[in-house]
């Protein structure tokens, strides 16, 4: 099926590829953010841009829109140093207002079918004590506040009720080609590559003992958008989604130092959202000697190096206790794909190197 489909938070590390997907399933893509997505120009899609938290130019986006049957809102409302801000009231309630004044002129255009909504593992309670594993979608809700309910429970009073199917996905960590965004540390793993190159320092993994966690490519999360658009046992349910298998940062970490032309070395902790933004006069010679676009260190790395810093246990003396989600009911609704963490990386990095968004191996041997 095809049909017309509006992304909320269409530059951001689930919007930009969804777009991409959507796009070259041949959909009609209103892709609605701040920024256009970083993506190659298509008859396909279009950019809106839209301040999600003015109700007004929500409005006005909805109807040069026109009526949409699908909705992806994959927009999000962080604080700057990231961590604070998921139990920050004032933050939740940005984000219930971001989507209900979207959602309410859309929903009044009569013809949305559709609504892809994100959570993830703070759902369970992840981000206040270690969780039982594996996380099931079937769990009573976790009894904490979070914009999550807010969001689920206005989706389900005002277009559930009404006949529009929502579908709620929680990913694991979300990894992706999007820069300059809140949660996405494969650009902060190119910046800090570069920085490292730059300074003659070596390559070491910055982050705190090793644990086992669940990645997810935001690509994956394309195909699942995809596929949750069209099938009726998505509809009206909730999905945890994973690459398929786990990982931890120390055991990795020579499959990336390969991908961005270093050698892994011993460890050496280091707390990146502190680090990197000291280094802006040093990235911009990076830039200059790599032949990159011209960016700042703040706009590639968003709020993701505090990101970084929290997916690594930047900091712990102990491993954390792993967190790991069942796919099960993903799989049997219909959805089976999967991808290897490892190459997932290799390729995202890849991306990020073509685009000249940051230095990586191939680059630097040509200048």
């Amino acid at each position: 099926m095809a049909g017309r489909v509006l992304i909320a938070g269409a530059s951001g590390v689930i919007g930009q590829p969804a777009v991409a997907a959507f796009a070259t399933a041949g959909w009609e893509v209103i892709a609605v953010s701040r920024r256009p997505p970083d993506l190659p120009a298509s008859d396909y899609w279009r950019h809106l841009a839209v301040d999600l938290t003015d109700p007004d130019a929500c409005i006005l986006a909805a109807r040069e829109a026109g009526p949409v049957t699908h909705v992806v809102y994959a927009a999000l409302h962080e604080k700057p140093g990231l961590v604070a801000g998921w139990r920050d009231e004032e933050q939740m309630a940005t984000n219930l207002a971001m989507l209900r004044n979207l959602m309410t002129p859309l929903r009044d255009g009569g013809a949305l079918e559709h609504l892809s909504l994100f959570q993830g593992t703070k759902a369970y309670g992840v981000h206040l004590k270690p969780i039982a594993s594996p996380a099931r979608e079937s769990w009573p809700r976790h009894p904490h506040r979070n914009f999550y309910w807010l969001q689920e429970d206005w989706a389900k009073e005002h277009l559930a009720a009404q006949g529009t199917a929502v579908t709620i996905f929680r990913p694991q960590v979300i990894f992706g080609d999007a820069a300059g965004v809140a949660m996405n540390i494969v650009p902060v793993l190119g910046a800090y590559a570069g920085l490292c190159r730059e300074l003659g320092r070596p390559f070491a993994y910055p982050g705190g003992p090793g644990y086992l966690l669940e990645a997810v490519d935001a690509r994956l999360i394309a195909r699942a958008l995809l596929w949750a658009a069209g099938a009726e046992a998505a509809h009206n349910e909730t999905f945890n989604i994973t690459n398929g298998d786990v990982f931890s940062w120390p055991d990795i970490w020579p499959a990336i130092a390969h991908a961005l032309g270093h050698e892994a070395t011993e460890p050496e902790p280091l707390r990146l959202g502190d680090w990197l933004p000291t280094q802006e006069a040093v990235w911009e010679r990076v830039v200059s000697r790599c032949g990159l676009r011209r960016a700042s260190l703040a706009a590639l790395l968003g709020e993701s190096h505090h990101y970084a810093d929290f997916t690594m246990a930047t900091g712990a003396t102990r491993p954390p206790q792993p967190a790991l989600v069942s796919t099960i009911k993903l799989r049997e609704a219909g959805f089976a794909h999967c991808i290897d963490t490892e190459e997932m990386f290799r390729e995202l990095i890849g991306v990020l190197v073509a685009r000249r968004v940051v230095p990586g191996p191939e680059r630097e041997r040509r200048l």
